[in-house]
């Protein structure tokens, strides 16, 4: 079956941040708690999750719309520095342009699904220029209304700024939480890139069809612009 369009998940997947992500929060959470996260928290709590959600996770009650405003500004201007200082990795994940370009050649609906906050939406349109691939109002963020991965909403939401029915879609992720926020969205097809995970762990999960390293290797007669 080819699919019609296809939604990408950014930071791990676009942008292979994880390990800046997991050192920024690791960093902040020792400020807020007085100790870093685990490996562990990192998976089960923190990818895919809204700032509010990871917050409320690590000072062990519902934040404040001041505390969560705050500490997430707070946390996020860590990370984007850190983003800056390691220019040897802040470029998009590998075969990703060509892939975009392809897509944008064949007229191939897309746009991206991100848990990330607007601040560092624009942060990554100015530096990576997605604007180039992307009809900028059809990204879908994290705007305070939106229940973070696992919850399928974002999904949904982002299959119908692209004219279609989630099941004709293809979604690329790389975190379990939104892997599952795709299933549950009724996503045709799921694929998942090992930005940072092995192949085990998405060959453990029936609602992934196919795994890739890296863009290179995602096959384009999976979609079709009809």
């Amino acid at each position: 079956m080819a699919y019609k369009g296809i939604i990408f998940d950014f930071n791990g997947t676009l942008y292979w941040d994880s390990a800046l992500h997991k050192q920024a929060w690791r960093q902040y959470s020792k400020i807020i708690r007085g100790k870093m996260f685990t490996d562990e928290e990192m998976v089960k709590y923190m990818f895919g999750r809204t700032n509010e959600q990871i917050i409320k996770y690590a000072i062990g009650h519902q934040p404040t719309p001041e505390m969560v405003a705050r500490y997430g500004d707070e946390k996020e201007e860590l990370y984007r520095q850190m983003c800056l200082r390691d220019k040897e990795n802040f470029h998009l994940a590998k075969g990703a342009v060509e892939f975009l370009d392809y897509l944008k050649e064949n007229n191939i609906p897309r746009t991206i699904a991100t848990m990330s906050d607007k601040k560092n939406v624009d942060f990554f349109i100015e530096n990576f220029h997605l604007e180039n691939w992307f009809d900028i109002d059809k990204i879908v963020y994290s705007d305070g209304k939106i229940p973070g991965k696992p919850a399928p909403d974002i999904y949904m939401i982002a299959a119908q700024r692209l004219g279609l029915q989630p099941k004709d879609c293809i979604v690329v992720e790389d975190a379990i939480s939104g892997i599952q926020s795709a299933y549950d969205a009724g996503i045709g097809k799921i694929v998942a890139i090992c930005s940072e995970e092995p192949q085990e762990l998405y060959k453990s999960i029936p609602a992934v069809s196919v795994i890739i390293n890296d863009f290179t290797e995602l096959d384009r007669n999976i979609l079709c612009n009809s």
